[in-house]
């Protein structure tokens, strides 16, 4: 049952930004649950992008979007973001939102099968 919601996608020129946004279908919540973004390119394996774990507020990036992308979330209204900046090419793919319960991003990562899964945003960075 898909019950994170992707929004913010579409289409941005080189250097310019956009905002991802993944919210949880209402009664469900994301306040104990780590939460991640992950993007895939049509023949290449789904890769993490950012996280955010569930308690303490840490973050973690992929080395690739360190510096350009930020990962934040709101609990209160379930809701968790990607601010994408400076954008290339090379991000362009479709983004999902990722959750798993009372877990380590670290975790999410690793055994990416048992996340929950949004259905996609479609970011293209072209000029």
């Amino acid at each position: 049952q898909v019950w994170l919601v992707e929004s913010g996608g579409g289409t941005v020129q080189p250097g310019g930004s956009l905002r991802l946004s993944c919210a949880a279908a209402p009664g469900r919540t994301i306040q104990t649950y780590a939460m991640g973004w992950f993007r895939q390119v049509p023949g290449k394996e789904r890769e993490f992008v950012a996280g955010a774990g569930w308690k303490g507020g840490s973050t973690y990036y992929a080395d690739s979007v360190k510096g350009r992308f930020a990962i934040s979330r709101d609990n209160a209204k379930d809701t968790v973001y990607l601010q994408m900046n400076d954008l290339t090419p090379e991000d362009t793919a479709v983004y999902y939102c990722a959750a798993r319960s009372r877990a380590a991003v670290a975790t999410m990562v690793r055994d990416s099968t048992s996340n929950s899964w949004g259905q996609g945003t479609s970011v293209t960075v072209s000029s």
